[in-house]
């Protein structure tokens, strides 16, 4: 059963029924296999319609089965009847079943039809002459009439014939392929009289010769129809016929016999090459051909010859027999000659057959027998990767060169365009099939070589291709054609035709772009010194036709070739220095810049700038500067231009230094500057022509450019903040346009909702909120130096590159209409002007990141720049708007001080004077949306650092009245809050300062107007002053403030120290002075002679992981001798966190990287002492507080010693080790010439580079050459790391003239080797230390810092030796900051401290003053407490001006404000408040003196206060640990006296008295002294009565049972005192507390005299006065000294008298 499944067959067949005109048009294949399956209509035939056919297949198939059985006993006729009444039915069933047949004998009846077809033909040939016979075969085959038998066999045959294979053998076996070969010479070669005329045939005649050429196409692309086709002999024919009768034969038939011929030509055989070899087919072609060429027209005769040399082609891979005759015949000549025809035919005309002929010529030239043999003539240099021998290959390389000549012949002789193309084209091929066919051609025919001599005559389309080809052998067979590039360079130089000088530029462009090597042989071949000299002639005539426009002049080629020439210039100069220098030498970088101005030449020209930069950063800096500069206003996209160029070279950190040199950085602000009133809405002048995109464009790049030029360089940093540029830059940005310049007071609003910047942003950019086109210019602003305040916006990109007009494309568009402006007002992509949609979040994210903790401020200028910027943020008419956007931008700074690092960063950079001079409104005036977060922002920067004036313009501005209105003019108006504040801020320093005799100058009187608006100023400033002076961390109370300091953070670089130069050096006798560094006089020897002390203040932030653990290296000594390489570690003390040990060495170790230390083999000098001590830490270090490390190296012998390490004085651990070896290393001797220098490093310098999240700070270190006691070191401690001084003359915190501590010197002075505090410390560079110290130190320090030694730019952090004035020998100049990311140095000067230099303590007593309710009394005492504990200067002052007696006339004058509360600031202030924290014992002497010992104050204060401090008083005396201490202060401070005074009150309670009896027994209990024993004894004698009186008569019961009462309101209240002060002296004398010896009672009782005591015997003496003075006399005469002193009588009077003495 065979199927027939075919779409196009199904279609045809139904074209054929329906369409005939349109019939066979696609041209189908056979299957193989015994049943084909055309795929037909639908797949509605697959189901039931296929069901339903088969039927009827079975029915044809019985009746076909019928004929087969019948046909042998039929007579030929009625058999022949009979096949033809089937074939219809057969037809009807293929149509109606979609082209699928289901027919088991197709074969067979394939074979019936075709041989009844067969014998059809041949009938209708025979006997007839030519045209007769073609003339019976039409009339046969096409439909006329009732005869329509042919008609029927053809389209049977036709439709069988694309089945399959084995029904397309059975048609050829029947003889067909031959009779219809006769058939189409027929047609072929006798045209029809009927169609000669017009051409035109009809539909059936169309039908019949495609179904015809169909059957013949399937029959002859078999190998055996090809076999039958030569048995007819008709194949020679046909051919000859088409060589020779091709402008006679039948015009509709010349396409069909074409496709034949070619159809035979692909399915040739040996046989029927043999055939037509023998029959000279091609031979005879040829001279036909021959006689064509001249006669009919070139497409004619392409067509022709087309035919005969596929045969010739295609028959190749079988035999090479036909190639032969071809060429023997002249067959090349032939080709050459039709196709030189072909000239200047029209396009597309005769093209097909044309580059049909092209093709195979092109094949040709693989045809040969042998592969061509050439000797290799490689010319070097060569491209690195070139390899001629890997380029060998046994594909189809080129082996019939006559093939290839006639190819080069044409492009010699020719100039036509197609044809020259259509010949590179082939070329180009021919490379393609094997890249080895270049060097065999060009080693042969030389074909590009000769090209090159003519290329310039060809049409320029030819030349653009030409050129390419040239290239493609560069780029694609990676090959230096050196001979061709020769001539190509001298096409240039004689520049013949411009259009092909161009395009020969442009190819070795392309070459120079693929490798550096072609800049180095253009350069040798003198192409570079060519196009130099042709670009100096040009850029004078340009320079001479400046200003004058002459049409034509530089338009088209020529100015094409300028650009070409330029780019090839930048191209030979990228990478190539030796090419910059030619350049540069040759003169031409004045003649360059002239190519500046015009744009088309501006990117090329710029590269070659760029270039020019590698060898003098300086030119290229002068050069864009002085463009910039000199550029007009409307020149925005030469000013952009420039900026990019500038922004690629700032990426090199060594262009920085130029960039600053050449003044780059006023010339960028300068173009700020001449921007102004660029962003105006709506736009005026100049800028209303100019897209408010392109100027915000440039507004960008410019703050690129200056960011990228202070990227990470601390010198241009340094000169942009020193030189006040930032304060430029905000001045530019501010008259931009889009910013407020009028100055008008703004009226406050009050803000029903706030948004974040972010949120503006998204508003003005996303959403369809309108926003004012100012307002979105000043977001973007702000938006960049927000990225520029992180040190980022160099790297963002919110403007694409637009793509640079090409010559001949036109220029780009600048201007854009105001309108437009509205609708886009930023251009991300010009024309476009689209927000990217990452940058509307942008400040989101960032403060998200912010949060994080992941930004740095890295310039805090630009955050500067904002807060100026910021009053500027107003428009009218937009108020609401406008400080809506204003308290966004204040909280998103807010956000950016978070950190306590962000706020030391940004004090350094003046952000506290910026804010009090740029927001002075806000400051004004409370009721301001910004006073609140402004006056935040300011309290954080203030509690770090703070300018005294800054400080005192604060405090003025806070105590300033609001101005609603503008200030007024008139001077002779009545005093105004604005006059007295002036006032009062002329005269604050000169009142709390330098009146010091005065103390009432101090508190202002009350008339003035600025104290009598109450106490809400004062509330307010002492509420902001707390604020800037309470501690943000827990601290210790000598540690409150914190010092200035010098952090070493371990993950930005892995290394950052501090560096002594000559600590010491050991000079020979013969060395001279002059080798030694330092300051001082005479040689400080090491090691020292008794040993050294190591005092460090530290504070660790943030330990390294445990993993990877880097060490704190407190201090580590290095030994180096002359003339020796190696330098040696002698001393070192670290700090491991992995097992949190303090670690002391004082081992010879070799100085070197971490990776190759190891561990000695062998010690050289063994000792029983080990070299390395270790000691644990436990948990006394604590992250974020202050520590202070003691280690002690104490000499004993001469080889060993005693270290002991303290910290926060407590002792971690003392251990015996070995001490300093004399010299270093192995060394046991020093030669007279030697020296040995000795410096030092504190942390990690750059050998030991190891990244680490370690951060720590290093606070005031010193280095004694002596061990210390533990009583110095503790006064050390107990100075904190404020102090930073010598310890010459140490006064603690509140000691006074009631101390005998005498200040004496705790260290000698030549015994300090240094001391370091980074408050002590400046920015210098390496030649003023040069010049002011010397030079040998300058050089180390240059050495150490990897700068030159005679810089004078790079700053240097100098942290002075402030022992350097003292007597003594040589010593260190100090330390310098070693890391330029890994060491930050901070200046503390919080508030507290800053506040002594604008009056000190008088001001914070003049809030006190100013007080008038509870709560503001109680902030102004709480400051005043807070500054006093923290600073020791305050205190001081606070003494020097008799502070404490102007707080008490102030608190008494304020009594009724007093509370629990403020007494509890008072215990604070002496420091005693944590009783059972710390220390109880009194600190502050003159407070407690003048305050709480002000018994008649507290007596006078609501809340019972005096009962609170009583109670406090007898805490702090009875204390076993600081009672005796306190109460010698308070015999120092005469309390005694002050309390026995307060009996003389009448008012005073019973209760009061007993515990002033307390207080007094504890103070005699505490410190016994005859003194106030005489006080209390002369109050007791007060108490008597005369004798008069009888007291026994008064009863003291009710007395002691009203203890509430005033003692003036009782009967005997004189007796039961009395009686107190006896009981409070009998339980002192007999307390087993105070054990008095005999001499001190001895003392005590001669002082008071026996006849004291007999007073109180008296008889009219109450008797319970009598037993009490008994029992106390009897307590004294228990010693027989006494009491025989007694028997022997005293003198009388003695109590008086020595009372009146003391």
């Amino acid at each position: 059963m065979s199927h027939f499944s075919m779409e196009t067959a199904a279609e045809l067949t139904w074209q054929l029924e329906d369409s005939p005109g349109k019939a066979g048009q696609q041209e189908q294949s056979p299957d193989d296999g015994d049943k084909a399956e055309v795929p037909g209509q639908p797949a509605r035939s697959k189901d039931k319609p296929l069901q339903s056919h088969t039927l009827q297949w079975e029915i044809l198939g019985r009746q076909f089965v019928e004929y087969e059985q019948m046909a042998p006993f039929l007579i030929p006729e009625e058999q022949q009847r009979r096949l033809l009444d089937f074939l219809p039915l057969f037809l009807k069933a293929w149509e109606q079943s979609a082209g699928v047949i289901v027919f088991p004998n197709i074969q067979l009846l394939a074979s019936e039809v075709s041989k009844l077809l067969t014998k059809e033909i041949k009938r209708n040939l025979n006997g007839k002459p030519a045209e007769e016979a073609r003339l019976a075969l039409e009339q046969l085959l096409q439909q006329k009439g009732e005869a329509e038998d042919g008609r029927l066999l053809l389209k049977s045959v036709y439709l069988l014939s694309q089945t399959d294979l084995r029904t397309m053998c059975n048609i050829i076996g029947s003889g067909l392929p031959a009779a219809l070969m006769q058939c189409l010479y027929l047609f072929f070669t006798f045209p029809l009289k009927k169609t000669s005329d017009d051409g035109e045939t009809s539909e059936d005649d169309t039908q019949t010769q495609e179904m015809l050429v169909k059957i013949m196409l399937n029959m002859y692309r078999e190998e055996q129809g090809v076999e039958e086709l030569l048995a007819a002999d008709k194949l020679q024919s046909l051919i000859i016929a088409t060589a020779s009768l091709w402008d006679q034969c039948s015009h509709s038939w010349k396409i069909p016999t074409g496709r034949v011929l070619r159809t035979i030509s692909k399915a040739q055989t040996k046989t029927s090459i043999v055939y037509l070899q023998a029959v000279d087919c091609i031979k005879i072609a040829i001279q036909n051909l021959f006689k064509l060429a001249d006669t009919i027209p070139a497409c004619d005769v392409c067509e022709a010859a087309s035919i005969v040399l596929c045969f010739v082609k295609d028959s190749y891979p079988i035999s090479s027999a036909l190639l032969t005759e071809f060429e023997n015949n002249d067959g090349y000549q032939l080709l050459l000659k039709i196709i030189l025809r072909c000239e200047g035919l029209q396009q597309n005309e005769g093209d097909p057959y044309l580059d049909e002929i092209l093709d195979m010529l092109t094949c040709l030239t693989t045809c040969g027998k042998t592969e061509l043999k050439v000797s290799g003539n490689i010319v070097h240099p060569q491209l690195p990767h070139f390899n001629f021998e890997q380029t060998r290959s046994s594909g189809m390389t080129v082996k019939n060169l006559q093939a290839f000549q006639v190819l080069q012949s044409i492009f010699m002789k020719s100039n036509d365009q197609h044809l020259c193309g259509r010949i590179l084209e082939a070329i180009g091929t021919i490379w393609a099939w094997d890249t080895v066919n270049f060097f065999l051609l060009e080693w042969t025919l030389q074909p590009i070589n000769q090209f090159t001599d003519i290329i310039h005559f060809k049409p320029h389309p030819v030349q653009v291709q030409f050129f390419r080809l040239v290239e493609s052998i560069v780029l694609d067979l990676s090959y230096v054609p050196h001979e061709i590039l020769k001539k190509v360079q001298y096409l240039i130089k004689e520049n013949t035709v411009p259009f092909c000088t161009l395009t020969a530029l442009r190819c070795l462009l392309s070459m120079t772009q693929k490798d550096l090597l072609f800049s180095d042989i253009f350069r040798d071949s003198g192409l570079l010194g060519l196009l130099l000299a042709l670009l100096r002639k040009q850029a004078k005539i340009l320079r001479k036709s400046a200003g004058t426009h002459q049409p034509g002049l530089e338009e088209g080629t020529e100015k094409e070739l300028n650009a070409v020439m330029l780019k090839m210039v930048a191209a030979l100069t990228v990478g190539s220095v030796r090419n910059t220098v030619v350049l540069k030498d040759y003169g031409m970088v004045p003649y360059i810049k002239i190519f500046l101005d015009d744009e088309c030449y501006r990117s090329a020209t710029l590269s070659i700038l760029e270039q020019l930069s590698v060898i003098n950063y300086e030119e290229y800096m002068s050069i864009i500067i002085g463009a910039l500069c000199s550029s007009t206003q409307g020149e925005l996209h030469l000013k952009l231009d420039l900026l990019k160029s500038l922004l690629r070279i700032l990426e090199s950190p060594k262009s920085h230094s130029a960039f600053r040199t050449c003044s780059g950085f006023n010339g960028l602000l300068s173009l700020l500057s001449d921007m102004e009133g660029a962003l105006q809405d709506p736009p005026s002048g100049l800028w209303a022509a100019v897209g408010q995109n392109c100027i915000l464009e440039l507004v960008f790049y410019t703050l690129q450019g200056i960011t990228a030029a202070l990227h990470l360089d601390p010198v241009n940093s340094n000169f942009f903040q020193r030189n006040g540029l930032f304060e430029k830059m905000a001045e530019d940005l501010g008259s931009l346009g889009c910013f407020w310049t009028q100055g008008e007071w703004q009226i406050p609003l009050s803000l029903e909702r706030t948004r974040t910047f972010g949120e503006f942003l998204d508003a003005a950019f996303c959403s369809s909120e309108p926003f004012p086109m100012w307002l979105k210019n000043c977001i973007w602003i702000l938006n960049f130096l927000d990225h520029m305040v992180k040190g980022t916006l160099h790297l963002e990109s919110y403007f694409k590159e637009e793509r640079k007009p090409e010559m001949g494309e036109a220029s780009r568009d600048d201007q854009e209409g105001p309108q437009a402006q509205e609708e886009h007002p930023v251009a991300f992509k010009r024309p476009g002007n689209k927000l990217p949609a990452s940058a509307h979040r942008l400040w989101g994210n960032l403060e998200e990141k912010w949060e994080m903790g992941d930004c740095a401020i890295v310039h805090p200028g630009a955050v500067c720049v904002m807060v100026r910027l910021l009053p500027k943020l107003y428009k009218e008419g937009h108020s609401q708007l406008s400080q809506e956007i204003q308290c966004a931008v204040v909280d998103h700074i807010q956000s950016l001080v978070k950190s306590e690092k962000s706020r030391q960063v940004m004090c350094g950079s003046g952000l506290l004077s910026t804010i009090i001079t740029s927001c002075q409104d806000a400051f004004r005036n409370e009721s301001h949306p910004l006073h609140l977060p402004l006056t935040r922002v300011f309290e954080k920067l203030a509690s770090q650092a703070i300018e005294p004036d800054v400080l005192r313009q604060f405090l003025w501005l806070g105590g300033s009245p609001p101005l609603p209105s503008r200030p007024s003019k008139n001077k002779s108006t009545a005093l105004s809050c604005d006059s007295a504040n002036t006032a009062w801020n002329e005269g604050s320093e000169k009142d709390m300062v330098d009146n010091k005799t005065d103390p009432q100058t101090v508190v202002p009187v009350s008339s003035s107007p600025w104290v009598s608006k109450g106490s809400a100023l004062a509330l307010q400033t002492a509420m902001s002053l707390i604020s800037m002076t309470s501690p943000r961390n827990f601290q210790l109370r000598n540690t409150a403030l914190a010092p200035s300091f010098v952090e070493f953070d371990m993950s930005m670089e892995g290394y950052g120290c501090l560096y002594f130069p000559t600590l010491a050096t050991v000079m020979g006798p013969s060395v001279e002075q002059s080798v030694s560094g330092g300051i001082g006089i005479g040689t400080r020897m090491f090691p020292p002679s008794s040993g050294l002390t190591l005092s460090c203040w530290f504070l660790v932030s943030k330990f390294g992981l445990m993993h990877n653990s880097h060490p704190l290296r407190f201090l580590t000594v290095v030994r180096h001798m002359s003339r020796t390489e190696q330098e040696f570690i002698c001393f070192s003390v670290s700090f491991f966190p992995q097992d949190c040990s303090l670690v002391i060495s004082t081992e010879e170790v070799e100085f070197q990287p971490l990776d190759i230390m190891e561990p000695e083999g062998e010690v050289l000098n063994p000792s029983p002492f080990p070299g390395q001590v270790q000691f644990g830490c436990g948990n006394l270090l604590v992250t974020g507080q202050w520590h202070h490390l003691t280690v002690t190296v104490a000499k004993e012998t001469r080889k060993n010693c005693i270290v002991s390490a303290y910290i926060n004085g407590q002792m971690l651990g003392s251990a015996k080790m070995q001490y300093f070896q004399p010299l270093p290393g192995s060394c046991i001797s020093m030669e007279p010439s030697s020296f040995i220098d000795v410096y030092g490093y504190i942390a990690t310098p750059r050998i030991w580079k190891q990244k680490s999240t370690l951060t720590w700070r290093l606070g005031p270190t010193y280095l004694f050459e002596e061990a210390i006691s533990v009583e110095t070191m503790e006064v050390i401690n107990k100075l904190g790391p404020q102090y930073c001084s010598n310890f010459q003359a140490v006064q603690l915190q509140g000691e006074d003239k009631y101390n005998d501590h005498n200040p004496t010197p705790l260290v000698s002075e030549e015994k300090i080797s240094f001391g370091i505090n980074a408050v002590c410390s400046s920015l210098t560079t390496v030649q003023d230390i040069k010049s002011s110290y010397n030079e040998v130190d300058g050089r180390l320090i240059a050495k150490e810092i990897g700068i030159n030694s005679r810089d004078s730019s790079t700053p240097v952090f100098l942290a002075k030796n402030i022992a350097g004035h003292l007597s003594g020998s040589l010593r260190t100049i100090g330390s310098v900051a070693v890391g330029q990311y890994g060491v930050r140095v901070f200046q503390s000067s919080p508030a507290a401290t800053s506040l002594n230099f604008i009056g000190g303590p008088a001001i914070l007593l003049g809030l006190i003053a100013m007080a008038r309710d509870d709560h503001t009394m109680y902030a102004a005492v709480k400051v005043l407490n807070s500054i006093l504990n923290s600073s020791p200067m305050s205190e001081k002052l606070m003494r020097h001006m008799h502070g404490y007696e102007l707080l008490t006339y102030l608190l008494k004058r304020k009594t009724q404000l007093l509370n629990n509360r403020i007494l509890q600031l008072m215990f604070s202030l002496v420091g005693t408040a944590e009783l059972g924290f710390e220390s109880s014992v009194i600190k502050n002497y003159s407070a407690f003196q003048y305050i709480l010992c002000n018994f008649e104050l507290w007596m006078k204060a609501p809340e019972n206060l005096d009962l609170a401090l009583f109670s406090h008083l007898v805490e702090i005396l009875q204390s076993s640990r600081d009672g005796c201490q306190n109460a010698a202060v308070a015999y120092q401070v005469q309390m005694v006296s002050k309390i026995t005074f307060l009996f003389n009150d009448p008012e005073i309670s019973n209760s009061r008295i007993t515990v002033a009896c307390t207080i007094l027994s504890h103070l005699l209990q505490g410190y016994f002294n005859t003194r106030d024993v005489l006080r209390i004894g002369l109050f007791l004698v007060y108490t008597l009565k005369p004798s008069s009186v009888d007291e026994n008569q008064i009863c003291l019961d009710s007395v002691a049972e009203m203890p509430n009462e005033a003692l003036s309101q009782t009967s005997g209240k004189t007796i039961w005192l009395r009686n107190q002060l006896l009981k409070m002296l009998l339980d002192v004398m007999s307390s087993e507390k105070l054990h008095l010896s005999s001499e001190e009672q001895e003392e005590t009782f001669l002082a008071l005299g026996p006849d004291w005591f007999l007073l109180f015997t008296q008889s009219y003496l109450h008797s319970s006065t009598v037993v009490l003075g008994i029992k106390l006399l009897l307590c004294f005469l228990h010693n027989r000294l006494l009491l025989n002193k007694f028997k022997e009588g005293i003198v009388a009077g003695r109590w008086l008298e020595n009372s009146s003495e003391k």
